[in-house]
C-alpha cells in the first residue's frame, strides 16, 4: 500500500512538471501523452516540444549546464542531480524559453462584489490592475476616479501594477468601495436585509483538532464576534487563538451574519487553534492548523518551483514530515448522515464554496428523492466516489466537480451524493449499501475500477421496477466531456421522463374520470334519498292534514247532528199559531224551506241553518230587501219580533 502511494504521489509531480513545461492545460492529453512513454518525463516532453540540436536528454546534468549557459535566470534554480527522469521534479523551470512551446496567456478569474451586484472579469495575468477597473467602470457605471479596488492580499495597488507580479491564483475575489458616493438603498433591498436578519443560518462548523462538528442555528441579527464566543465555549478555544476557515475576505467580525455573504441557509466553517511559533518550525504529523490548497491555487504550479514551494505540497500530498490533509470522510464512520456532513464540510475547505449541492443522507433517502416522486419532480440520481489515492483527486475536483457550469447543471437536473472510498472500511460499506439498493452488478462494476481510475460518477436513473446506472464516468476526462455525457443521460431520462409523466396524466385522467363517475354516483344517491324523503315527509303531513281534517269534519258531523236532533217539528200549515215560513238560499244556490212557528226564537232558526252546514260562525244570514243581518240580531228575539213573518227569502253568505 505504501509503494502504491509514492508510485501515486511520483506520478502527480510528473504530471504537474510535464503540464508546467509544455503548457498542455488537457488533463486527460497530459495523462495519454505520458502513458505512452511509460511516464518517463524527458521522453515525454522530447515527444512534444520541438528540439533544437537534441538539447533536451534523458541525463538532467546536461540540462542543468544548458541551463547554466542560457543565463542568470536559469543559474537562480538548483542544479538538477542526474537521476532518472521519472523522479525528478525541479529541473523544467531550469529550460531555457526559447525551448518551450509558447502558450495561451494565462487567464485570471475575479469575482467583484459591489453592494447588491457580483461583477465576473475574465482578464490576462499580464494585465494592470486599471484595466479590472475601466472594465468595473463600464459595467457599474461608477468613475474609477472614485473608486477604490480592495481585496488585494499584499494591500492597496496602484492601478499600475502588473498582475503578473502578485502572483495570483486562477480565482480571485474583490471589493469595490466608493465613499464619495451615496448609495441609494431602495425599500426592496431594506425589506430584503430586514427578511435576512430574521432569517436562521445553520452553521456546521468542524473542529478540526476534536475531529468533530457542530451544528448551530444562529439569527442573521447575530454578529460574527458572538458566534466565535459562542464556539470558544463549545471547544475551549479563546477567540483570540481561533484560527478560522470558510467565512468570506470582506466579512469582519463587526458584521452580522446577514451582512456577511455567508451561504444560506447553511454555511460550512472549520477552526483550530492557532499555531505557535515554535510548533511551526517542527510540523507533526497530525498538524492543528490544516492549510488545504483549492483549484485556484493549483493553476500556479508551474511557476511553484521559482517561488521554492515543493510540487507535492501543490498536490496536498506532504510526506509524514509535512501537515497532511484531513480525510473527506472518517473511518468506520457510524452515521452516514455525520459523514457526509464531514465530507461537505472537508471538501468545501480543500476546494471552495463553488461546488455541488450534496445529499445529506443516506442512499436510500438520496434514492427515494431523487426517483419516487410524481415524475414531473424527479431527477437523475449522481454518486460520486472520491478516492485520495488517486492521482487525478483534485484536478477532477477542483477543475470539473467546482466549475460554474458543471455545478449549476447538477443542481438543476441531479440529486448528488458522495462517498468517500479513500478507506477500506468506507469502500466495503459504499458496496454493501450499492448491493442493496441496484443490485450486486453495480457493487461488481465499482470493484473492478483501479484506484487511479478514481473519481467515479455514476449517473443512476429511476425505472418502473428498479434502479440503472446509465453512465459511469471516470477521473480521466474533461468540463465538455463531463457536460457532454452528463447531458446525454439527462437526454435518456428526459425521454422517459415524458413517458412516465404520460402515463401518470392518463392514470389521473382515468381516475379522474372515475371519481368524476363516483361523485355524480353519490350525488344521484343523495338526489334520490332527499327526493324519497320529502315524499315521505309530504305523505307524512297529508295523511296528518287528513287527520285533522277528517277528525273536524266528524266533530262538525257530531254538532250538526246535534242540532239537527234538538229542532223542535216543523209545525203543520194549518194550525192555530201564526206559522212562518222561510225559503234560504244556500251559496251553492240550492234553497232550504221550512216553516216555524212566529213564536220560535232566532236561535232555533240558526240551529237549523248550522245542521245543515252552515253554521252561524262561519255564515251571516241577510234578508233580500231591505238588507239586514239577521244573525246580528238578538238570538233571544222571536221570527215575529225578527219580521220574518208570515214569509220571508233568505241568503247565506260566508263571513269575510
Amino acid at each position: 500500500m505504501a509503494s502504491d502511494s509514492e508510485n501515486n504521489m511520483d506520478r502527480e509531480i510528473i504530471l504537474a512538471d510535464f503540464q508546467a513545461c509544455t503548457g498542455i492545460d488537457d488533463i486527460a492529453e497530459a495523462i495519454t501523452l505520458l502513458e505512452l512513454n511509460n511516464w518517463d518525463l524527458v521522453a515525454a516532453i522530447n515527444g512534444v516540444i520541438p528540439q533544437e540540436n537534441g538539447i533536451l536528454q534523458s541525463n538532467l546534468s546536461s540540462v542543468a549546464s544548458q541551463a547554466n549557459i542560457d543565463g542568470p535566470h536559469s543559474q537562480a534554480a538548483p542544479a538538477a542531480p542526474a537521476a532518472s527522469s521519472s523522479s525528478s521534479s525541479a529541473f523544467c523551470p531550469t529550460l531555457p524559453s526559447r525551448h518551450i512551446v509558447e502558450r495561451q496567456p494565462r487567464m485570471l478569474n475575479f469575482r467583484v462584489e459591489y453592494r447588491q451586484r457580483t461583477v465576473e472579469v475574465v482578464i490576462e495575468e499580464g494585465s494592470v490592475v486599471g484595466e479590472i477597473k475601466q472594465i468595473l467602470e463600464t459595467e457599474l457605471q461608477v468613475p474609477v476616479s472614485k473608486m477604490q479596488l480592495k481585496g488585494w492580499k499584499s494591500g492597496d495597488l496602484s492601478d499600475s501594477i502588473v498582475l503578473q507580479s502578485l502572483h495570483l491564483p486562477k480565482n480571485n475575489s474583490l471589493y469595490v468601495l466608493t465613499p464619495d458616493i451615496t448609495p441609494t438603498a431602495s425599500t426592496s433591498q431594506n425589506s430584503d436585509l430586514q427578511e435576512s436578519l430574521n432569517q436562521n443560518f445553520l452553521l456546521v462548523i468542524s473542529h478540526r483538532e476534536a475531529q468533530r462538528d457542530y451544528n448551530l442555528n444562529f439569527p442573521g441579527s447575530r454578529t460574527i464576534q458572538e458566534v466565535k464566543r459562542n464556539v470558544s465555549d463549545l471547544t475551549n478555544i479563546p477567540v483570540r487563538h481561533q484560527q478560522w476557515e470558510g467565512w468570506p475576505a470582506s466579512a469582519s467580525d463587526s458584521m452580522t451574519l446577514a451582512a456577511s455573504g455567508i451561504s444560506y441557509p447553511c454555511h460550512h466553517l472549520g477552526v483550530c487553534r492557532r499555531s505557535s511559533p515554535a510548533n511551526t518550525q517542527e510540523p507533526t504529523e497530525e498538524c492543528a492548523d490544516v492549510h488545504m490548497v483549492s483549484d485556484s491555487e493549483g493553476d500556479d504550479f508551474e511557476d511553484a518551483s521559482e517561488f521554492g514551494v515543493d510540487e507535492s505540497e501543490m498536490f496536498g500530498m506532504g510526506t509524514s514530515t509535512g501537515c497532511r490533509k484531513a480525510p473527506l470522510m472518517p473511518e468506520n464512520t457510524e452515521n452516514e448522515v455525520d459523514a457526509l456532513l464531514h465530507f461537505t464540510a472537508e471538501f468545501t475547505t480543500r476546494y471552495g464554496e463553488c461546488h455541488p449541492v450534496f445529499f445529506i443522507g443516506t442512499l436510500e433517502a438520496a434514492s427515494q428523492e431523487a426517483f419516487y416522486g410524481k415524475p414531473r419532480d424527479r431527477k437523475l440520481l449522481a454518486i460520486y466516489l472520491h478516492n485520495d489515492e488517486s492521482v487525478l483527486g483534485n484536478v477532477f475536483c477542483s477543475q470539473m466537480m467546482c466549475a460554474d457550469s458543471i455545478v449549476s447543471y447538477l443542481s438543476q437536473n441531479f440529486i448528488t451524493w458522495a462517498w468517500d472510498v479513500t478507506k477500506e472500511a468506507n469502500k466495503a460499506r459504499l458496496l454493501t449499501m450499492c448491493t442493496r439498493h441496484f443490485g450486486s452488478v453495480v457493487a461488481q462494476t465499482i470493484r473492478t475500477y483501479k484506484t487511479d481510475q478514481f473519481p467515479l460518477l455514476l449517473i443512476v436513473m429511476g425505472k418502473r421496477t428498479s434502479n440503472e446506472v446509465l453512465n459511469v464516468i471516470q477521473g480521466n476526462t474533461t468540463v465538455d466531456e463531463l457536460m457532454m455525457r452528463l447531458m446525454g443521460a439527462m437526454e435518456i431520462f428526459t425521454a422517459q421522463q415524458q413517458e412516465d409523466i404520460k402515463d401518470e396524466d392518463e392514470r389521473e385522467a382515468r381516475e379522474m374520470v372515475k371519481r368524476e363517475q363516483d361523485e355524480a354516483y353519490q350525488l344521484s344517491l343523495e338526489a334520490d334519498r332527499k327526493k324519497r324523503e320529502a315524499q315521505e315527509r309530504e305523505q307524512a303531513e297529508q295523511l296528518r292534514l287528513q287527520q285533522i281534517q277528517k277528525e273536524a269534519d266528524d266533530e262538525k258531523e257530531a254538532i250538526r247532528l246535534s242540532l239537527e236532533h234538538a229542532l223542535p217539528p216543523e209545525p203543520a200549515e194549518e194550525g192555530g199559531e201564526p206559522i212562518s215560513k222561510l225559503r234560504i238560499r244556500t251559496p251553492s244556490g240550492e234553497f232550504l224551506v221550512r216553516r216555524f212557528l212566529g213564536s220560535t226564537k232566532l236561535q232555533v232558526l240558526f240551529d237549523f241553518v248550522a245542521s245543515k252546514g252552515y253554521p252561524w260562525e262561519g255564515f251571516k244570514l241577510l234578508t233580500t230587501f231591505p238588507r239586514r243581518n239577521i244573525t246580528q240580531l238578538d238570538p233571544a228575539s222571536s221570527l215575529l219580533e225578527a219580521k220574518l213573518f208570515p214569509q220571508e227569502t233568505l241568503f247565506l253568505e260566508a263571513k269575510e
